[in-house]
């Protein structure tokens, strides 16, 4: 159920409450350009509070007077059951501590060179990320991550085939240099052609 909700945000299918959410995102990591995280935090938690505290008063006083039929307003989120069973909870950490050990494992070929080219790669990235570290800074590729998300499903959703197209000749101009660099690496040879019938390496 979480996953579905999370999903119903991303792709704006409750306009509303995903536009609540985006905006509080977005407002809260502009605001610690300027205060610190301890002061938005608290901010934010006061204004919620204020503003759930204010419409239970509210919907107490209804009831008083008998225009409502003092339901709590906040009764189908109180109700919601958030919690985990002991399996489930077992689970969820089975798959974090495999995530975690896989992720250690990984960075620890990347970084003592079990494989030359993946750790060349890394290298390469790395490098950029210097780049980028001079540009902006870490909130800020945030904002632009957050804002992404809420933006980029949507729109590929909308334009699905004219992505696919896209990524796919960038996909075949990968390939095609992939299987340049490993001619040359095998000395320049043309590659054998494998299907049946096909066109043998000619012999010296």
């Amino acid at each position: 159920m979480a996953n579905i909700n999370v999903m119903d945000l991303i792709y704006w299918k409750d306009t509303e409450r995903t536009g609540m959410v985006f905006t509080g995102l977005v407002v809260g990591l502009l605001s610690l350009f300027q205060l610190s995280i301890i002061t938005v935090i608290s901010t934010i938690s006061l204004g919620v509070m204020c503003f759930t505290v204010s419409v239970h008063l509210y919907y107490k006083i209804l009831h008083v007077l008998s225009m409502g039929d003092g339901v709590p307003p906040f009764k189908a989120y109180l109700d919601l059951d958030i919690s985990f069973s002991g399996e489930l909870a077992d689970q969820y950490m089975q798959k974090a501590i495999v995530t975690v050990v896989s992720a250690a494992n990984s960075l620890k070929n990347l970084f003592l060179v079990g494989s030359l080219f993946d750790s060349l790669k890394l290298l390469a990235l790395i490098y950029l990320v210097t780049f980028l570290g001079d540009l902006c800074n870490g909130l800020t590729v945030l904002i632009i991550g957050v804002i992404a998300l809420f933006s980029l499903p949507l729109l590929y959703r909308q334009h699905q085939a004219k992505v696919d197209s896209f990524f796919a000749g960038i996909q075949a101009n990968i390939v095609n240099v992939k299987d340049i660099l490993h001619r040359i690496a095998q000395g320049g040879g043309p590659t054998p052609d494998t299907t049946p019938g096909g066109a043998k390496p000619k012999t010296q």
